[in-house]
């Protein structure tokens, strides 16, 4: 039986949001007085806390609270609009939905921003709950956010299934006892994917909704990035 509830990361699952984080970053980087984010180093702040991302480059707490300040200033502003919805994706949560799966957002944004990005997109009504976290989390919390839908939807850890491009979904997902599904699509590696203990990998959103059609298992699919 397919599982009953679907868990699915934010950034590099549902959203190529790389546009609207890239200029944030940059926004609060040139503000403290350091250059703009090389394009290429790009891909390893997508997933991270915040936090967790500007105190590899800044020294001391200030200098990172006040970055963190002024991206969410431009974020909120200009940057949460700047995503495009990854091809598939609307007919796959369609195609859950309408087999009577339910669906929740859990993610590392900062929930208002989540649940604004989420709420204004034609495919966000498919979704029954939003989890993102506060704006004084320093941490990745989705081993929690993924135990609180669990007792929300009152589903069995074995009927839900987690989405996400990055390790922190895999890890959070095992250590909830839920299937952790790693999508080749975002911003992680087929190996990080692997190594934080993914269940499967699938290519596509196509993919896994043919899997959800045939209610099997889907199965680790060869990739060529590492």
């Amino acid at each position: 039986m397919p599982p009953s509830l679907w868990l699915f990361d934010l950034d590099g699952t549902l959203i190529d949001s790389a546009p609207g984080i890239h200029a944030s970053i940059d926004h609060a980087l040139t503000g403290v007085g350091r250059a703009p984010l090389a394009d290429a180093r790009l891909p390893d702040w997508i997933g991270p806390p915040l936090r967790e991302s500007f105190v590899r480059l800044l020294p001391g707490a200030a200098a990172v609270e006040t970055a963190v300040a002024l991206y969410r200033e431009h974020y909120a502003a200009h940057g949460w609009a700047g995503h495009r919805v990854y091809p598939g994706i609307p007919e796959l949560l369609q195609q859950l939905a309408g087999r009577g799966a339910r669906l929740a957002v859990v993610t590392s944004k900062v929930e208002r921003y989540a649940r604004q990005i989420v709420h204004a997109a034609p495919w966000g009504q498919n979704f029954s709950a939003v989890y993102g976290v506060s704006e004084t989390s320093p941490h990745s919390e989705k081993a929690a956010q993924i135990a609180q839908a669990l007792r929300d939807f009152a589903v069995p850890a074995m009927d839900a299934v987690m989405l996400g491009d990055r390790h922190y979904d895999i890890e959070g997902a095992r250590a909830c006892g839920v299937r952790a599904v790693g999508a080749l699509w975002g911003y992680g590696t087929r190996a990080e994917l692997m190594r934080a203990g993914a269940d499967a990998l699938v290519e596509s959103p196509a993919a896994l909704a043919q899997w959800a059609s045939l209610g099997s298992s889907p199965a680790a699919r060869e990739d060529s990035r590492a």
